[in-house]
């Protein structure tokens, strides 16, 4: 199969995938599932509550939670990959914002907590400023700092 044909067929899953996902996340689905159930549990004394009865329910809706679990998974990367490249826009463009913030979740955990641990630092110093605004970073909130114990007191 060539590149172009596999890459159409993931694009008529991908569509599929999203009309499902915001077929589902509607009121009327919510009631769909609703009548659904309620549907089954009035069929219950036809089929006197029997083992096959239940089955049905058990089956149809461990069938659905599975896809859904992938759905869910799916709009919940995609919402999350598109947040991101928002907020690196943001801290692209910003001056004076920090650029190692730029695809900060593809850092491994320790790197991240290396960030966070130099966030704390920065946030310690920052409290001594006068301005929330006046340090973008540690080593500029520590040259501030600096120069403020080199004054003169009056």
């Amino acid at each position: 199969m060539t590149k172009g044909r596999q890459h159409r067929k993931f694009d008529v899953l991908e569509e599929f995938a999203r009309q499902v996902t915001d077929w589902s996340g509607r009121s009327w689905a919510f009631g769909l599932a609703v009548g659904v159930i309620a549907v089954w549990a009035l069929t219950g004394p036809l089929f006197t509550f029997s083992d096959s009865w239940q089955l049905v329910i058990n089956t149809g809706t461990t069938i659905v939670t599975f896809l859904m679990v992938f759905l869910i998974q799916r709009s919940q990367n995609k919402d999350a990959q598109a947040i991101h490249l928002k907020l690196n826009e943001l801290v692209a463009a910003m001056h004076g914002a920090s650029n190692r913030l730029i695809n900060i979740e593809d850092l491994s955990e320790d790197e991240v907590h290396t960030l966070h641990r130099h966030y704390q630092t920065l946030a310690q110093i920052a409290k001594h400023e006068r301005l929330l605004t006046e340090s973008h970073s540690i080593e500029e909130a520590e040259r501030r700092h600096q120069r403020k114990g080199e004054r003169p007191k009056p």
